[in-house]
């Protein structure tokens, strides 16, 4: 499957500066089938759990967001 980032994701990931191939692993752990789809998953590094938020269509996925939680928020 191809991983393709949004420009809002890009520069969310730049931002606060989260790697793009821990997001890429969190992905692909996680569901793979057609639709919208969240991810919350602790990093390395990080205080706060990183919500990601990707769409799968066909072969191709599109991360949307990826983003630090704020405090107390479990998704």
């Amino acid at each position: 499957m191809k991983i393709h980032f949004s420009r809002h994701a890009r520069r969310r990931m730049k931002l606060y500066k989260i790697p793009a191939d821990g997001v890429t692993g969190a992905i692909e752990d996680s569901d793979r089938a057609q639709g919208h789809h969240e991810v919350v998953q602790p990093f390395t590094g990080f205080a706060l759990p990183i919500k990601i938020v990707y769409e799968v269509e066909g072969e191709t996925i599109t991360v949307v967001t990826a983003y630090p939680l704020k405090r107390g928020r479990t998704q």
